[in-house]
């Protein structure tokens, strides 16, 4: 019995253990597939990857692991003649994004907008204006990063893969909109630009010279852009600099410009519209250039948007314009030396020929006034320049004839550009009798003869070749070509250029005239009869010059002036000018004052000239006037 039940449960043991084997190599097959299952797909996968778009991914992974940035080149530093630097440059901190990297663009765009203190808009809108730029080449979000900002970014800059800070010179005006005019400004290149052969080299979203000497001594003032080859980590962090080559900063420019006499010169025209040059008559370098009003060099560095530019652009007081050699006006009687000069020379008049003046002179039917009513009475060369006789010279302007009042005109440098070398440079106008029948298909009248001889008529001039003719005047008859940089310094080489005055041409005029000539400018000022005497308090300082009235709108013969000036409103009041050298018997400074719509030459714009003239000779020109 025993036996028997004992062998029952052996036989029993052993038929479960089979069947527990059999499920556990069902258990053991199927596990053993699906590893060969999950092995299989890990090689398929692997194959696809490393086979098929083995060549797709090795580009990309040598892309992002290898970058090429770029290094911009600072601009060369604007000095004044002194050494005192003008314009220089600071750092400047842009955000960029490699779009490549960055994984939740939308979450980042938002996070990079709230450390700018920025609407994320504005950041999308620059994401869509530049979609069509390949992913791993970097955008410009925000340019000029403050300092909060800035630290804000790199604080987070972790959390930030694609976001990259770009260090940049940047322009620096140390004295924002003093000698705008003539310094000038920078604004981006634009897309026609960079496809000229003269930006060749040029890289999108660069700054060029636009104005004043940035502009006309870019390829001086631009240097030539470096960049490094670096090796980034998967969220686009710097490892190591592979290779690099350094930018070539811009060459340094010295101007002829004496930054405290220029300030001078702006106090000057404070409240007023106009410009005043002073110019050294014994080279033709400019000394000071202030034009007003002014404007604000900054902005552009900044960025203008299209509001502000729309403002400027359409002011009507043209903040933009230089008024000292891009705005030309009827000389006045400053013109008045050029005429005499012209008289002497050809034999029309001599020293001792007198006209007498009633204060008019009747031609064709019509009565041509003197600005003094009562006359002047017999007036011969001398006395007509230190009284400024009208009559004077349209007797002399009669004899003369237009075409040779206008090629003596032309001697001084006038009706032609002076070669200054800024843009926007007015050749002005001096009229001839061919020029009037080219234009307006008409013969010259001998009555328009009698206008242009006192500087009214077709006649137009700028303030700066005003001051150059006076230049020839001061230095008996050399005709220099003004010129703003007296030095260009640095470069790959490290050479210097420097530059001296260049002489145009020796005005074909006696001596004896031009002796003559200085003698009535300079009892303009020092003789009690002078225009000028009672406005120039100063006598310290000899100086000789011209004022001049230059007429805005004609008035009627019958009408009474002084009281036609009273009632007239600003825009249509006469323009004030006086140009002047010192000291008379050996001059060092040629100064040209226009003050727009200041009536009187005398009492408006010569006050204005003693005052930089002493300021540059008594070697004050940084004290308060």
């Amino acid at each position: 019995m025993d036996t028997r039940k004992k062998k029952s449960e052996n036989l029993h043991l052993v038929n479960w253990e089979a069947a527990e084997t059999s499920v556990f190599q069902k258990q053991y097959f199927l596990l053993a597939a699906l590893m060969l299952s999950v092995l299989l797909i890990y090689l398929l996968r692997m194959w696809h990857l490393q086979i098929l778009e083995g060549g797709r991914y090795r580009y990309q992974s040598e892309n992002n692991r290898i970058r090429l940035e770029d290094i911009p080149a600072p601009r060369g530093i604007i000095y004044d003649r002194n050494g005192i630097p003008l314009v220089e440059n600071r750092p400047a901190y842009h955000l960029l994004l490699i779009r490549e990297d960055v994984q939740d663009m939308d979450q980042t765009i938002r996070e990079l907008a709230q450390l700018c203190n920025r609407p994320p808009q504005e950041f999308f809108d620059v994401l869509e204006a530049g979609k069509a730029t390949p992913k791993f080449l970097p955008i410009r979000l925000a340019a000029d990063l403050d300092r909060d900002s800035l630290a804000r970014i790199e604080a987070h800059k972790i959390r930030l893969p694609g976001a990259v800070i770009q260090l940049e010179p940047k322009r620096e005006y140390r004295w924002n909109g003093t000698a705008a005019h003539l310094i000038g400004y920078l604004s981006e290149i634009t897309e026609a630009e960079l496809k000229s052969e003269q930006y060749q080299g040029y890289f999108a979203g660069e700054d060029i010279g636009r104005f004043g000497v940035e502009g006309a001594f870019e390829q001086y003032l631009h240097g030539k852009r470096g960049g490094r080859q670096v090796e980034v980590d998967a969220i686009g962090r710097r490892m190591r600099v592979l290779d690099e080559v350094l930018p070539i900063p811009g060459r340094n420019v010295w101007l002829t410009m004496d930054i405290e006499l220029q300030k001078v010169a702006e106090s000057c025209m404070e409240g007023k519209v106009g410009g005043i040059v002073a110019l050294d008559p014994n080279n033709g370098a400019v000394l000071a250039m202030a034009s007003n009003p002014t404007f604000d060099q900054e902005q552009f560095v900044r960025g203008l948007t299209r509001e502000q530019w729309q403002g400027l652009s359409k002011d009507p007081r043209h903040p933009l314009l230089n008024r000292c050699i891009g705005s030309a006006y009827p000389p006045g009687s400053t013109y008045k030396p050029l005429v005499a000069l012209a008289g002497l020379q050809e034999g029309a008049v001599t020293p001792e020929t007198s006209f007498g003046c009633p204060g008019f002179l009747f031609f064709a039917n019509r009565k041509y006034r003197c600005w003094k009513d009562h006359g002047h009475g017999s007036v011969s060369v001398e006395r007509a320049l230190v009284e400024s006789c009208d009559v004077y010279f349209y007797q002399t302007g009669l004899r003369l004839g237009v075409d040779r009042i206008a090629q003596y005109a032309h001697y001084f440098g006038l009706g032609e550009k002076t070669g200054l070398g800024l843009r926007g440079e007015h050749p002005g106008n001096i009229p001839t009798s061919a020029w009037k029948k080219k234009v307006f298909h008409v013969p010259w009248q001998k009555g328009e003869t009698l206008s242009i001889a006192i500087g009214q008529g077709f006649d137009t001039t700028t303030p700066l070749q005003m001051a150059n003719a006076y230049a020839a005047v001061a230095n008996g008859g050399k005709l220099w070509q003004p010129f703003v940089v007296r030095r260009i310094e640095g470069g790959s080489s490290g050479e210097i250029d420097e530059m001296k005055g260049k002489l145009k041409w020796n005005i074909p005029v006696d001596a004896r005239c031009f002796q003559i000539v200085h003698k009535g400018l300079y009892g303009v000022v020092q003789s009690d009869r002078g225009t000028a005497h009672s406005a120039i308090k100063d006598r310290s300082i000899p100086i000789a010059g011209k004022t001049g009235t230059a007429q805005v709108v004609r008035m009627a013969d019958n009408v009474n002036r002084k009281l036609a000036a009273r009632m007239a409103k600003l825009t249509e009041r006469d323009h004030a000018w006086f140009v002047a050298y010192a000291p008379a018997d050996d001059p060092k400074i040629v100064v040209s004052v226009l003050v727009e719509h200041g009536e009187h030459g005398s009492s408006t714009a010569a006050p204005l000239a003693q005052r930089v003239i002493a300021a540059y000779l008594n070697g004050n020109a940084g004290a308060k006037p």
